[in-house]
């Protein structure tokens, strides 16, 4: 983080906790000139998102597993409230049945998991990246270059890998729905007309409209996350500062008040950009299955 004997200055604090934990994969010498570097792997996003994956599906499991026909417990009851309001915003833009059986339990997956990796915000911005650096140290390593990030939400492939699943998807209903001959028909035809003339037109707007979608859909869950956990790093130098000098005697109590603050909103944030996220990914698909 810092060089062998002084604190690291503000700067130094906060690109070392924007860097990932990455590995290079070696997949191919010839990509590692395009604009996107696909040997490096952001290893940090991916392990965090796997666990914090398998245990939204633990829980949901459990919850699952202990419900009952009875009463509800407070546990069961918050669960339904989840799998119907879900369930209705399914029903409201997939009109198809059958499309419905498999989406509706994708757009539950995909609220729990974006919001429970939202959630990892909430944790104190040097908890685990800590802990990572006394293991590095451990094993033997520099610690300055244990590099840690906690929320796979701020880290721009996640969200953009999550986008394109939405979009593959779409592609696989619109020929699943419309057949090929159907969706290539509306490919050309929409939105200003069939006349031959306007076809190439016509298809790239659709291609416009497709990656704009894509691209907006993941850079808008990467943008909130991301600017939260500048804000809580911010937050944590406040502390940082008042350790390293006396005449911050008022840095503790705007480290706490801010703290407070911004934890209360940020829940407010976290679960907001996990409904648009799931709600934009139903509206998306449901567009696949109408006419344009």
């Amino acid at each position: 983080m810092a060089a062998e004997g002084h604190a690291p200055t503000a700067s130094e604090y906060i690109v070392h906790h924007l860097q990932h934990w990455q590995v290079d994969w070696g997949f191919n010498p010839v990509v590692q000139k395009a604009i996107v570097d696909f040997n490096v792997i952001n290893l940090d996003s991916v392990l965090y998102a796997l666990i914090i994956g398998a245990l939204g599906c633990f829980v949901l499991w459990l919850a699952a597993r202990k419900a009952s026909a009875g009463v509800p417990g407070r546990f069961q009851a918050a669960v339904e409230i989840l799998v119907e309001m879900v369930d209705n915003q399914a029903k409201a833009n997939i009109h198809n049945a059958t499309s419905r059986k498999f989406i509706a339990p994708l757009g539950l997956t995909v609220f729990v998991w974006v919001f429970l990796l939202n959630a990892m915000d909430m944790l104190p911005v040097d908890l685990l990246p800590a802990i990572w650096a006394k293991l590095f140290e451990a094993a033997g390593h520099d610690p300055h270059h244990a590099y840690m990030r906690v929320v796979p939400t701020a880290d721009l492939s996640t969200t953009l890998g999550l986008a394109v699943a939405i979009l593959m998807l779409r592609f696989w209903y619109s020929l699943k729905v419309k057949g090929a001959g159907g969706w290539g028909h509306e490919l050309v035809t929409a939105p200003f007309g069939a006349h031959p003339v306007l076809w190439p037109v016509n298809l790239l707007m659709q291609c416009i409209e497709y990656l704009a979608n894509t691209v907006s859909h993941g850079m808008r869950l990467f943008g909130n996350m991301y600017a939260g956990e500048l804000v809580f790093m911010l937050i944590a130098l406040m502390g940082g500062a008042m350790a390293l000098s006396l005449p911050g005697v008022l840095l503790p109590i705007g480290h706490i008040v801010a703290g407070t603050i911004w934890t209360l909103f940020h829940i407010l944030v976290i679960t907001l950009q996990a409904f648009i996220f799931m709600m934009l990914s139903l509206i998306y698909l449901g567009q696949s299955h109408s006419a344009h």
